[in-house]
């Protein structure tokens, strides 16, 4: 082979394989970094202060003039600020992730206004630790929201939700030492309160109250959250709600509590505390069934001035009392059907000013009576006599007794926020 044919095979192999290394250089450049979609602005946190470049609001302010879905990454261990960051809004969406190592925001230095606004949809939120809020450390007045693996702690209320609000995943968080940890103001279609952790909440672990029905659809389902130590574990009033399969320990004045309508409490265990398991007061329609319910001071089910609740399948033992009804509604009596008292130390259930329904309950064991049925005297009005429809019954014990004395008036359990 010549010299001048060589060296033009040298050359056609070094130009294709230059084209071959810029094709390569250019096949890495397109492409995205692990977790980052193709069509996402990444911005990181890098300076925890209040303002400036690199600080969690500068990222704010980027994500809400991005034309792609923002992706903000914090950077750094503890943020602190003095004045309210912009709210989290983008038209594609924001992303708001903390470090591995964890990412604190402190909110103390806040005096006013929510540490997150959560106006625009399609947002998320994960591992973070908000604490020291003295107003909602996320406010939510947008859809499609996510919370996971964050931490909220020592603020007025952790997660406030907006009457607009909906489709809403609340994961795998803990909400502690707050005043309020979820607040509901509607129902919410399409949410979901699942595997959370909540902890001395000192009004309430989750709150949803509105003060009249509200008809406009959409159900928050509460399943498999662990509430440990709270005054009230779940309270709802005329907001749709299904608890199922939640563990509530020692609180310190109910379980739950369910007023108004569009309540359901299904298959949770209850323990131990100083007060009630389950009170269902004022309430219309409220479903009660298939709870177990153990080691509590006071009642296990109490349905107090309510119409057309149904008790059914719940077991109550090693408590203070089983059931109670008192001044129900006469044309719309509450149902009990099927529910187990097993050494209540003392009464297995209580019937005072209410004539309810009892089918095929069994108490065993009690202490004191197995039935108790009382009248009551309300202070100034006629006196509402108590006649329960008593069908199949079991109890274990020296017998009902249907007593001649009758109930003085007592104060109402139902309190404001």
């Amino acid at each position: 082979m010549s010299i001048s044919r060589r060296a033009a095979v040298s050359i056609g192999v070094f130009v294709l394989l230059s084209a071959f290394v810029l094709l390569g250089l250019w096949y890495k450049s397109r492409q995205v970094a692990p977790g980052q979609a193709a069509n996402t602005v990444a911005i990181n946190v890098t300076d925890g202060g209040d303002r400036g470049p690199g600080t969690l609001r500068e990222a704010l302010f980027i994500a809400a003039a991005a034309e792609k879905e923002a992706l903000i990454s914090v950077r750094v261990p503890k943020i602190t600020f003095n004045s309210p960051l912009p709210p989290l809004v983008n038209s594609r969406g924001v992303r708001l992730v903390g470090a591995e190592s964890g990412s604190e925001i402190d909110a103390s230095k806040l005096s006013i206004g929510a540490v997150l606004d959560v106006a625009g949809a399609n947002t998320s939120i994960e591992g973070l630790h908000i604490r020291n809020c003295k107003g909602a450390a996320i406010l939510l007045r947008a859809e499609h929201f996510r919370l996971q693996s964050t931490t909220i702690e020592a603020c007025d209320v952790g997660v406030d939700v907006a009457e607009n609000a909906g489709q809403i995943l609340l994961e795998g968080n803990r909400f502690a030492h707050n005043r309020v940890g979820v607040r509901f103001a509607a129902s919410s279609r399409n949410t979901t309160v699942v595997k959370n952790e909540f902890n001395e909440n000192r009004t309430a672990g989750i709150w949803a109250v509105r003060a009249a029905p509200d008809e406009r659809g959409g159900t928050v389902s509460i399943r498999e959250n662990r509430f440990t130590k709270e005054r009230v574990g779940i309270l709802t009033a005329n907001v749709s709600v299904v608890a199922e399969r939640n563990e509530i320990l020692d609180a310190s004045e109910a379980a739950m509590q369910l007023m108004g309508t569009g309540a359901v409490a299904r298959g949770n265990h209850v323990s131990g505390g100083g007060g009630m398991g389950i009170i269902a007061e004022d309430s219309r329609g409220v479903v009660i069934e298939s709870n177990e319910l153990e080691g509590l001071a006071a009642y296990g089910i109490m349905v107090k001035g309510s119409a057309d609740a149904l008790l059914r399948n719940n077991r109550v033992h090693n408590s203070g009392y089983g059931l109670a009804f008192v001044v129900g509604n006469l044309r719309n009596p509450s149902t009990a059907i099927d529910n187990t008292v097993i050494e209540p130390k003392s009464n297995g259930i209580d019937v005072i000013g209410d004539s309810p329904i009892l089918r095929r309950n069994h108490v065993l064991r009690p202490r004191g009576l197995a039935l108790k049925v009382i009248d009551f005297q309300p202070e100034g009005a006629a006196k509402i006599r108590s006649q329960p429809f008593l069908d199949g019954n079991n109890f274990n014990a020296a017998g009902a007794i249907v007593a001649a004395e009758t109930a003085p008036a007592s104060p109402t359990t139902a309190r404001s926020e």
